[in-house]
Parts: C-alpha cells; sequence; structure tokens
C-alpha cells in the first residue's frame, strides 16, 4: 500500500465574481524511498496541492472533494490528526524563510520549542541537537551562530535554519516548496544530497516543488506537470523528461538553459505546441522611437580600482568604551568588521555583459549597490565614462549619471510601489530625468517602453498586485529602461521566476541589449544562465575576486578552485540522458 496516496483531490476559491479552480481531479502516489518532483507556471497548482497535505488552504479556499492519505489515514477535514502529524511526521518548508521564522526569537528558542514539542528531550538535549543540525545543513560556526536572530542570516542561510526546522522531528514526509530558489549552487547542492540521504537513511518520502529543471533531473525520481490546476503528465523522472508527451512538458524542458554549451537565443514552445524563437525584429520600431539610434563605440564605460566595503557592527559599543581604553571593546569591535568587498577591480565596456557569480555573501550585491550609489564604499575608485561616481568625501555624485546607470532588483514585486498603477510607476522617472518633457511626449514615452517590454498598452491602468511575477519583471524593466540608461545592473532578475517566464525575460533583455547597444552586470547564482546571458564572469569569494575570464573560457577550463567546484556542482538537466 502506498505511504502517500492523494485521490481525486479538487480545491477552489469562491470569489464574488466567480469560482477559481485550484486543483482538478489531481491523483498521485508516493511511496517511501521516493522523490516526487511536482513542477509547473506559476498558478498551475503546485503549491495549493502541497498545502491541502498539511490542510494549510487559505480561506476562502476549500477542499470540495477528494482524499489524501499517509499509512491509510484520512488527514481531509481531521484537523486533530493533521495536527499530530505536522512537524512530527510531515516536514514542510517554505518557499520564503524570512516568513517561517519569527523574527523576535532566536535560532536557538525557535528549534528548540519544536523539537521539545514532538519528541521527549529535555532543554540540555535539544540545544544539542539543535547545533548538530545547523550543522548538518552547512551552516558554519552553529555554536554561536544558533544565538543569532532571523535577520543576521542570508537569505541562503535562513533556508538552511528552515530546513534544520523541517527534519528536526524526524519526519517521514518532508515537503520542500522551491526550498532551493534562494541559494547558491554549493548550498543548494548540499541541500539536496541532504535531502537525497535522508530519504535513503530513515526511508522518507520527499516531495520537491520546484521550477529548477536540473534540479528535478537530478533529485526526484517521479515528476508532476501541472497546468491551471490539473495534472497533465506525470511519470518516470528520466522519461518524462527525455520524451516529454504534453505541450506544457515540452515547454518547461525546452526553457532549460544548457549548461555545456551556449546559445544565441532561448527556444519557446507556442500553446499549440510548436518551436518559437524570439527575435529582436518587433522591438525596433519602437526603439528607435524611443532613443534614437545609438551607436557602440566599445569604449571603457565602468572602472572599478581596489574597491573594498567593510560593515561595522560593533561602532557603538566602541564608541561607548573607546575613553576606557578596554582592550576586550577594542578587540570586539575588529571582530564585528564584516569586509563584504575586499580590494576589488575590474573593467567593463559598452556593450559588454559580465556576469558576477558567487555565494550568497561574497559581495555580488554589495557590488551592484554600490555602483548604483545605495551603498559607500570604504575604500577604492569608481569611475563611469571616465567620471568619479564618488568624490573625497565618499559621497555620490548621481550627476555623473544621470539616470544612465539603472537597476532591474530581484523580488519585483517589493520594488514597485503598491500604490501605483503602471503608468505612474514608468512615468515618474521620465518626469524626474526631463524636467520639461511634456504631457504628450510622457505619455508616448511610456506607451513606447510598455511596447518594448511585450506587454499591452491596457495594463497601464493596473497595478502591481493584478500582474503576475514575469509581468511584473516586465514592468520592471520597462521601468528601467525609461531614463534611456547605458549600463543595466541586473540582480538576480529571474530568480523567483518559472523556466518558461525566465526563458522569455532573457530573451528580451537580449534583444534589449542587441538593439540598445546597452552595456549590462548581470548578478545571479545561476550558472546556466550566466552562461547563456554574459560575455565575461567575475568569480567572487567572501568579498574577493577568484578570477574573471572570458564566458566558455571559464567555463571549459577555469583556473580557480572555487570556480571549478561551482561549476561541477551545478544541477544539470543533460544528467538525466547520461542515467
Amino acid at each position: 500500500m502506498s505511504f502517500l496516496k492523494v485521490k481525486n483531490l479538487n480545491i477552489s476559491y469562491p470569489t464574488r465574481k466567480e469560482t477559481i479552480i485550484a486543483s482538478q481531479n489531481v491523483e498521485f502516489t508516493l511511496e517511501r524511498g521516493d522523490i516526487l518532483g511536482i513542477v509547473g507556471e506559476s498558478g498551475s497548482g503546485k503549491s495549493t496541492i502541497a498545502n491541502a497535505i498539511i490542510n494549510l488552504i487559505d480561506p476562502p479556499g476549500e477542499i470540495t472533494d477528494g482524499s489524501i492519505k499517509i499509512d491509510n489515514q484520512e488527514l481531509i477535514n481531521d484537523e486533530q490528526i493533521i495536527q499530530k502529524f505536522r512537524g512530527k511526521k510531515i516536514g514542510f518548508v517554505f518557499q520564503d524563510p524570512q516568513t517561517s521564522l519569527n523574527p523576535l526569537f532566536k535560532i536557538k528558542d525557535q528549534l528548540i520549542e519544536t523539537i521539545q514539542t514532538h519528541l521527549d528531550l529535555n532543554y540540555k538535549e535539544a540545544f544539542k541537537k539543535s547545533i548538530q543540525l545547523l550543522k548538518e545543513v552547512g551552516i558554519e560556526n552553529a555554536e554561536k551562530r544558533i544565538e543569532d536572530y532571523p535577520h543576521q542570516f542570508s537569505g541562503g542561510m535562513r533556508q538552511r535554519v528552515v530546513i534544520a526546522l523541517a527534519i528536526s522531528c524526524e519526519p517521514e514526509l518532508i515537503i520542500a516548496d522551491e526550498p532551493t530558489t534562494a541559494l547558491d549552487v554549493s548550498i543548494q547542492y548540499q541541500i539536496l544530497e541532504l535531502l537525497k540521504d535522508l530519504t535513503i537513511k530513515r526511508n522518507l518520502g520527499v516531495i520537491i516543488i520546484t521550477h529548477d529543471m536540473g534540479v528535478i533531473a537530478e533529485t526526484t525520481n517521479k515528476v508532476i506537470v501541472m497546468r491551471h490546476g490539473v495534472i497533465v503528465e506525470q511519470g518516470n523522472t528520466r522519461d518524462l523528461l527525455t520524451n516529454p508527451k504534453s505541450t506544457e512538458a515540452k515547454s518547461l524542458v525546452i526553457s532549460v538553459p544548457p549548461t555545456n554549451k551556449k546559445i544565441d537565443r532561448f527556444k519557446l514552445i507556442s500553446p499549440d505546441g510548436k518551436e518559437i524563437t524570439s527575435t529582436s525584429a518587433n522591438l525596433t520600431k519602437s526603439i528607435i522611437k524611443t532613443w534614437g539610434v545609438r551607436e557602440n563605440k566599445n569604449k571603457m564605460l565602468l572602472k572599478l580600482s581596489n574597491v573594498s566595503k567593510i560593515f561595522d557592527d560593533g561602532s557603538i559599543s566602541f564608541t561607548l568604551n573607546a575613553s576606557t581604553g578596554n582592550s576586550q571593546s577594542k578587540n570586539q569591535y575588529d571582530n564585528d568588521k564584516v569586509r563584504a568587498v575586499n580590494n576589488v577591480s575590474f573593467d567593463l565596456f559598452e556593450g559588454e555583459t559580465l556576469g558576477l557569480v558567487g555565494e550568497s555573501g561574497s559581495g555580488k550585491s554589495t557590488i551592484a549597490k554600490i555602483i548604483t550609489g545605495l551603498v559607500r564604499p570604504s575604500e577604492g575608485d569608481i569611475k563611469y565614462n571616465d567620471m568619479p561616481l564618488y568624490n573625497s568625501k565618499r559621497k555620490y555624485q548621481i550627476a555623473q549619471s544621470r539616470g544612465q546607470i539603472q537597476m532591474i532588483f530581484q523580488d519585483p514585486y517589493s520594488s514597485l510601489n503598491p500604490r501605483f498603477k503602471v503608468k505612474d510607476i514608468i512615468s515618474e522617472p521620465l518626469k524626474f530625468f526631463q524636467k520639461k518633457i511634456t504631457k504628450s511626449e510622457l505619455t508616448q514615452n511610456v506607451f513606447d517602453l510598455i511596447d518594448i517590454v511585450g506587454m499591452t498598452r491596457q495594463s497601464l491602468d493596473r497595478y502591481p498586485h493584478e500582474f503576475s511575477g514575469g509581468q511584473r519583471q516586465r514592468i520592471s524593466i520597462a521601468r528601467a529602461l525609461a531614463t534611456r540608461p547605458r549600463l543595466l545592473i541586473c540582480d538576480e532578475p529571474t530568480s523567483a521566476l518559472d523556466v518558461s517566464i525566465q526563458a522569455q525575460i532573457l530573451n528580451l533583455l537580449k534583444d534589449i541589449q542587441d538593439e540598445l547597444h546597452l552595456t549590462m552586470l548581470f548578478i545571479s547564482h545561476d550558472l546556466p544562465v550566466i552562461r547563456q546571458m554574459c560575455d565575461r564572469i567575475a568569480v567572487l569569494k567572501n568579498g574577493n575576486l577568484c578570477e574573471i575570464e572570458e564566458t566558455e573560457k571559464l567555463f571549459n577550463s577555469p583556473n580557480h578552485n572555487y570556480t571549478r567546484e561551482l561549476i561541477r556542482l551545478m544541477p544539470k538537466i543533460e544528467s538525466i540522458f547520461q542515467k
């Protein structure tokens, strides 16, 4: 008999206007020792199925029909059983670690509370087990870090804490909803290997919800493809990925960035199942009308020379005790310094795309923030178009760039003002940098920009929450292009998107760059994406620049041990064809 059995599951969300069907006649089974992957675009019902298993469907959502059984025990409409199973028999890893942890409690308090709720251990035993769990999920100096609060961890490290919580009570079923989205490749490898080891050692059943087809290929042995709440295809992972039958599965597989070669454009599948390739032809007319013809002179646009950034968390306590000459406070001051970026130098040429890769905490985003003036450098010089971006007092000189440096952030939802309509979001930078722009010119510019990113003009009168993640990222790109930048900084622009939407956005960025001769600094921990997008790659570790090299040369013959390790550990969808 199957360990987990889901049969004829129907979930709906009644609203004033209509009833939204989130799940329709969903059926699958899971055995102990199996890892099942659930894939599909945003809104396909993946997370809804996972939430239904532990009865976490938000009102007004409800399970209208069907059955969910674990070891032949029915879970639907039995809150007592669910309360007993949560944590102890079913461990859950949520997508957003920030909202999964209580910001008011230390990590040790949250782990110990969970362990003591479900296991018969005293405080000392639970504390010891908590430290071991943090070590198991790859957190260094666990004895010290267990005393920290969630905000003191990076996004990737918070996700590791969440996974430690999920496995803390030795569950028999683990449900992981996008468990590696926020993780760099080395930590992702550790987490996935940990899940695979736990599956074997403890004979667990594991469900992984992800849009990373490399993770599916290397981790799961069964896979389900969903669309609009319906399972369109399911089966053995190797068979489904090598010979997909449904249009949805074909679309997901063909959109995956290859890890073993560089391609010009990502291929896409139309709704009728035909293969299409994006081109920049449709962009030309609108772009030339908005920007005019721009030439690529291949000159050096950006130069970083020995840039460092030191974050000092101990300055307050040191200032209070400095007059006493207390050596302990001075030592504490020195220990609290964090050198996020250490003596980094590189050049960026017009029309080029330079990739920044490295683990969480390697300094990638800090460098981007320094270039855009969001964080001041502690040392070093930065020149844009042969002009210094910071004066002698380390003050950012925005007049040197005047909107020519723009940034696309990782999370489009939090970077867009929820109270503004799309037309106001795009027009705001236009009005700021072009004080004399007329109303008709402003309207035409906004129309051209929304055309460029492939959205309808009707969408200008809607708010950000009315769009999908991919559409919101298109709006972010339109806003970034509004000031006619020469340098575009992309900080993980597709990490939260489905693979097919990611392919569309990356094609769009390639098309725009070709037409506008944009220079791009592309930050990502997704090495296959970096390979497809970048001309050169700079590898960072702990704030230090390990190496910088042309993309294909770096992938084919990396010089630094850390680079070789990153390339070795990245999930490869091609691996499924070699099994």
